[in-house]
């Protein structure tokens, strides 16, 4: 199945923590917090600005970002848990 967001809606895939910590714990599922980076899958149009131009999106497919904790909407696409949230809802992009 293939989603495209709209407007300045971004659809990101989250990308998961080590299981260990450095010290060589393992931690347990049900200690786990929800990680707050993910991959960006694909982007919408833009937004939509009260003068009626469009303004593009910073981000773009393929880019690392951070997003705030309770961001977005959480759906399931072929199995697989992704977000739907909002441009201005991401802290920042992670360059390596």
């Amino acid at each position: 199945m293939k989603i495209k967001p709209l407007y300045d809606r971004i659809l990101v895939k989250r990308i998961e923590e080590e299981e260990k910590t450095k010290g060589g714990i393992i931690i347990p599922d049900a200690a786990k917090e929800k990680p707050q980076e993910g991959m960006v899958v694909e982007v919408g149009d833009g937004k939509i600005l009260d003068n009626g131009q469009k303004a593009a999106l910073q981000v773009k497919a393929g880019d690392k970002i951070l997003f705030g904790k309770y961001s977005g909407t959480e759906i399931k696409i072929d199995g697989e848990e992704h977000l739907i949230l909002r441009e201005e809802d991401v802290l920042a992009i992670v360059k390596d």
